[in-house]
Order: C-alpha cells, then sequence, then structure tokens
C-alpha cells in the first residue's frame, strides 16, 4: 500500500492496458480456434464461399492482434512512465521536508541509486507485472470457458495447468531468483574478500611464504561461489520446465477427450478442442518475469521506505548548535565523518528547513562539475569573472601547470564533468569556484579531501590564514576530519554519536 501511494498509478490507464492487452492475446486464442475450424472445414471440401468469412477472419485476427499488441505497449509504458515521475517527485518532497539526518546520514551515491533504481524497479511492476498478470487471468478464464463448452474434463484439467504455469511456476522462480541472488551475494562477497587480501598485500604474503596459499583460497572461492550460484538456480530451472510440461499435459488431456467425443461432436469441434489450449498459455509466458519483477519491487520499496524514515540514531541526535561568525573571521569545524559537520554548516548557509536566514554561502564536497568548459565551470559561482581571474583561481589552488597544459585552455571541455578530472583535481576546481565566488562568507566542505596529505595541510593552512587564499576580509569555514599538528586556528571540535 506504501508503495502505491508513492506510484499513484492511474488505474483507468491500468484497466485500459489490461483490457488492450486481453483483446490483443484474445485475438491469438480465437485465431487459434477459427484456424482449426477453418483447416477442418476446408478438409471436407465446401463450397469456397463457404469458408470466405472464415478466411476474412484469420486476417482479421491476425492484423488486430499486433495493433491491439501496440496500443497495449503504449498505454501499459505512458502509465509506468507516469508513475515514475510521480514517486520521484513523491520522494523528492519526502525527503526535502522530512529528517535532515535521513539524508545526510547516506552518501550521494547511495541516494542516486535508491532514487533512480528504486523508483525504476517499482515502476516496473506495472508494465511487467500488472498488466501480465491481469491480461493471464482475462485471457485463462475465456480459454477454460471456451474449452468447457465442449468438454468439462478437458477444462478442468487446463484450469489446473493453467495453475501450474500461471502461479506455481513463477512463484517458484521469483522463489528461486532471491535465494540464488543472496546466496550469489555472500559467496561473491568471501571470494572478493580473498582476491583483494591477495592484490592489496601481495609483498607481505609473498615475504612470508603465504602468497601462493592466499591464491589457492581465492581460486576455491571461486569455484565455491559457482558451485552456490548452481545449486541455487535448480529450482529455478525446474519452474521454467513447469510451464511445457503444463502444456503438454493439457494438450494431451485435450486429445483424450477427444477421442472419447469424436462419435457426438463435428471434426472442426475437436480441432478446436485440441489446438486452442496451446493459444491459452501464451500470455503464462510472462508470468515467471512479472513474479521476479514483484519480488524485485518489494526490496525496492523497502529501500525507499527506509530511506524515507529516520533512523533510531536521527531521534536521538541533539540539535547542532549555530555556528558564531565575525567578519573576516576563521573557523575550522573538525570532527569524524557523521559527527554533523555538513549538517552544521548547510544550517548555517540556510539550505535546512526552520534555519533562519542565511549566513553564508555552502560549497558541498560533491558539488557538481557539468559536462562543459573549464571557464564555465567556474563561472557558474560568478558570471562576470573575467578569464585572469578564473586562472588566477585556478593558479592560486595549484591547477596553474594543469591549466597549462591544457589544449584549449579555459575553453577546454571537461568531457563527462567529473570524470574528466581526477578527485583532487575535481577539489581544486571547487575550491576555485568558492575564491570566484562574491559571497563574503564561503562555507567549504572537506576541500582538501582526496589530496596528499602534504599538499592538503598547506592548504588548510591558506585557507584559515586571513588573507593567504582567500582576502582578510572575507570570513571563511572549513569542515575537515583534522588539522595540521600545528594548527593555532579557532575550532570547532564534534564528536561523534559513539563518542
Amino acid at each position: 500500500m506504501w508503495a502505491l501511494d508513492l506510484l499513484r498509478p492511474r488505474w483507468p490507464r491500468v484497466a485500459l492496458a489490461i483490457a488492450l492487452g486481453a483483446l490483443s492475446l484474445g485475438s491469438a486464442l480465437a485465431l487459434a480456434a477459427v484456424s482449426a475450424w477453418l483447416i477442418t472445414r476446408a478438409w471436407q471440401m465446401p463450397p469456397v464461399l463457404h469458408l470466405t468469412v472464415a478466411v476474412v477472419a484469420v486476417r482479421a485476427l491476425g492484423i488486430s492482434r499486433g495493433v491491439l499488441g501496440y496500443c497495449e505497449r503504449l498505454a501499459s509504458h505512458d502509465t509506468a512512465l507516469r508513475a515514475a515521475g510521480t514517486a520521484r517527485e513523491q520522494v523528492f518532497r519526502r525527503l526535502a521536508g522530512g529528517p535532515v539526518e535521513a539524508v545526510m546520514r547516506r552518501h550521494s551515491g547511495e541516494l542516486v541509486a535508491r532514487v533512480g533504481a528504486g523508483v525504476d524497479d517499482l515502476s516496473d511492476v506495472v508494465v511487467r507485472a500488472v498488466v501480465p498478470i491481469g491480461v493471464a487471468a482475462v485471457l485463462a478464464v475465456a480459454a477454460i470457458a471456451m474449452i468447457a463448452v465442449i468438454s468439462f474434463p478437458a477444462a478442468a484439467v487446463l484450469a489446473l495447468c493453467l495453475t501450474v504455469a500461471g502461479v506455481l511456476a513463477p512463484a517458484v522462480s521469483a522463489r528461486a531468483a532471491v535465494t540464488a541472488e543472496i546466496v550469489a551475494a555472500e559467496e561473491r562477497s568471501r571470494r572478493d574478500t580473498a582476491v583483494m587480501l591477495a592484490l592489496e598485500h601481495a609483498p607481505e604474503l609473498r615475504v612470508g611464504g603465504r602468497l601462493a596459499d592466499v591464491i589457492a583460497a581465492a581460486g576455491a572461492e571461486q569455484r565455491a561461489w559457482g558451485r552456490a550460484v548452481d545449486r541455487a538456480a535448480a529450482p529455478a530451472a525446474l519452474a521454467a520446465a513447469a510451464p511445457t510440461a503444463a502444456i503438454g499435459v493439457s494438450v494431451l488431456a485435450a486429445v483424450i477427450a477427444g477421442i472419447s467425443l469424436a462419435g457426438s461432436v463435428s471434426p472442426t469441434t475437436l480441432a478446436i478442442l485440441m489446438l486452442v489450449p496451446l493459444s491459452a498459455f501464451e500470455a503464462t509466458a510472462a508470468l515467471p518475469g512479472a513474479a521476479v519483477t514483484l519480488t524485485r519491487a518489494r526490496v525496492a520499496a523497502g529501500q525507499l521506505h527506509a530511506l524515507l524514515q529516520p533512523g533510531p540514531d536521527d531521534a536521538r541526535r541533539p540539535a547542532v548548535a549555530p555556528l558564531e561568525l565575525h567578519p573576516g573571521g576563521r573557523v575550522a569545524v573538525v570532527g569524524p565523518s557523521g559527527c554533523g559537520k555538513t549538517t552544521l554548516l548547510m544550517q548555517t548557509a540556510g539550505l535546512l528547513p526552520g534555519d533562519g536566514a542565511p549566513r553564508g554561502v555552502f560549497f558541498a564536497e560533491d558539488a557538481h562539475l557539468f559536462d562543459t568548459t573549464v571557464r564555465d565551470n567556474l563561472l557558474v559561482a560568478r558570471g562576470d569573472a573575467t578569464d585572469d581571474e578564473c586562472r588566477d583561481a585556478l593558479t592560486r589552488v595549484g591547477l596553474g601547470r594543469w591549466l597549462d597544459e591544457l589544449p584549449d585552455g579555459l575553453s577546454t571541455v571537461l568531457i563527462g564533468g567529473a570524470a574528466a578530472v581526477s578527485a583532487g583535481q575535481r577539489r581544486r576546481l571547487l575550491l576555485a569556484r568558492a575564491l570566484i565566488s562574491p559571497a563574503t562568507t564561503v562555507l567549504l566542505d572537506e576541500p582538501t579531501e582526496h589530496l596528499d596529505a602534504a599538499d592538503g595541510e598547506q592548504i588548510l593552512r591558506d585557507l584559515l590564514t586571513p588573507g593567504a587564499l582567500f582576502p582578510a576580509d572575507r570570513t571563511v569555514v572549513v569542515a575537515t576530519h583534522h588539522l595540521p599538528d600545528d594548527a593555532v586556528f579557532p575550532t570547532v571540535r564534534m564528536l561523534s554519536d559513539r563518542q
């Protein structure tokens, strides 16, 4: 129910998609029946005019199946895309208006993965689960009713076989998929641990004479992973074979029923009795995938729900006291990851609900680099900055030589944005952006992350020394994990919940 509230699908559109899908596969069912009648009747060599209506019907049903199938795809994908858009809007609204720590305690990569892939998995339910299940249910009832008119025992067997192919096999397939994923994750973790041990500590292991044993252990873990995946896949193989076996049983039952009815019904009726079950199973082919989609959607819904709910640590985390800032001051906010440094800076910048007027401009550690020129990536901070100012800012943060080596200088396009530079270069570019900014108070989140120790300490000293990087009249607040040993700057120390 929570996931449905997030998606808010247009149920009339879902019903339309199911109706169109049922009509499309219903055309295939009717095509089988009419074709069986036409073949058998033609064998009796009646006047050609007696077959005209059936011939036209075969053509019409063949065409309508493709047209209606295309219309069903349009309707179902339109519904799914609208539902995905609604879900993303709901997630963003709840994240923006919910507890701050529900977002801040997670890495941006995790947020992107959950909001992106999670919502996609949820919206897939409409196209790959709800509509196929609805179509299969409608078609199954129609096929059973059609066969029941001719032979009730054959219809009963068909109903049983459709249940096996459409309910039991998908359930086993979904369960096997979950089991295989869990087993694979566990075994893969052990394998990767052994491999990384050999890669990261090869010199020490070689000196100790244990490298060969560790490599052998990694190979053994790889083979164990393969065996575990094969064992977990066995139920899925049985589930994949079940629909084929069900089709064979239903056709065999129809043959037996046809033999028993041979003296009381026409040959055309017997042909319909034997060929219709083959088409009846067409709709069940998508149900194993529908079951797997439902399972993945259930997992995604749980992850999104956890994302939007405050954790137990969030409820007892005290509010962060605001910073006291003075014109031209320098403040270092020091503490381990998760202690609230970023939250403090965002509160100071007025980026969080209820934090009052902003008292500075926040420069995030994962701020975006755009797929455009170096110049434009700096001008986002101040649009009227000159090329000389851009070069000066890049030189002051240690990117002067890098800029000189670029083929087009400031006009060089950073293809892929952040992917075009190293992690350290990205940090320095973001710092240059802060230098160009006209803000009188700048709040820098981890500006020296991914820099080597010596460069990082020097930049921290320059940031916290008036006039070194920033003019003495600008206020600078820096959030960092640590300060140089000889640091004598004003410091706010924050502790994690575990300290």
